[in-house]
């Protein structure tokens, strides 16, 4: 990987690019933070363009969406698609599938198998979003995530179930799950307990269910995004509906 002042460089030259249609991060990581409050958006305000990627690249929706009013693609990075594409499996495609689609402006509709845990309901709000852990590090920054009426979708990786129940009450605690549309939980592939006497205790459902059961919006579980084969394309800063029912989930964009 390139230090901060290559990346901020390379990032900034394809920013200013007019002939450069769409930035799609080759993978995550860590490092967006170091250089997003140094990068200059001017020309990018002047003429928008899409930012694909997600996991760190959660900073840089978070920090587009809300000081440029931009809309950005969170999707899988290009560096986990194989070169030779002949043999991937149905997943995959599907998921590269939702990027092209995305990007050439076809409207999103994706239909969800329903969840038991799930929160019935329906609500519409501007999609955001990303990395749980990444979005609770920004917390009073300028790439601070704005939920009022948004419908907010997380994921993550490699955290224990008390590290999870502590983001998420420092959402409930900052106000962030108070007026949301709705409630999107991806895919969180969760660090086993290095002992049994170490056990958390409660699961994820049992987490944001928790954390939510003041409010009335539509929350939904196991949805197709995050480190996973099925990290399905959402488009963050762009107006959605949330339908949840015991038969389905569906999320659709609101043109």
């Amino acid at each position: 990987s390139g230090t901060d002042e290559e990346r901020l460089a390379d990032l900034q030259q394809q920013l200013d690019d007019r002939e450069v249609k769409a930035i799609f991060c080759a993978r995550g990581g860590y490092g967006s933070v170091r250089i997003i409050e140094r990068v200059n958006w001017d020309k990018f305000r002047k003429h928008p363009k899409w930012i694909l990627g997600f996991s760190d690249i959660t900073v840089i929706h978070s920090y587009v969406n809300r000081n440029t009013g931009v809309a950005s693609i969170h999707s899988k990075m290009g560096g986990a698609f194989p070169a030779d594409t002949s043999s991937i499996e149905q997943v995959v495609r599907d998921t590269a599938e939702s990027i092209r689609k995305a990007l050439i402006g076809e409207k999103i509709i994706y239909p969800v198998q329903p969840h038991e845990k799930n929160r019935p309901g329906r609500g519409t709000g501007v999609l955001v979003g990303g990395n749980l852990k990444t979005l609770e590090s920004l917390a009073g920054s300028k790439s601070d995530i704005d939920t009022k009426n948004k419908i907010l979708f997380l994921e993550d990786v490699g955290e224990y179930l008390y590290s999870i129940d502590r983001m998420f009450w420092n959402l409930e605690q900052s106000g962030k799950l108070d007026k949301l549309a709705g409630l999107v939980i991806g895919g969180f592939r969760v660090k086993p307990a290095d002992t049994p006497d170490e056990e958390f205790g409660k699961d994820l459902y049992e987490i944001v269910l928790e954390k939510t059961r003041r409010f009335n919006y539509p929350v939904c579980f196991d949805f197709p995004v995050g480190h996973q084969k099925n990290n399905y394309a959402m488009k963050c800063g762009v107006k959605h509906t949330l339908d949840v029912s015991p038969a389905e989930v569906k999320l659709t964009e609101t043109i």
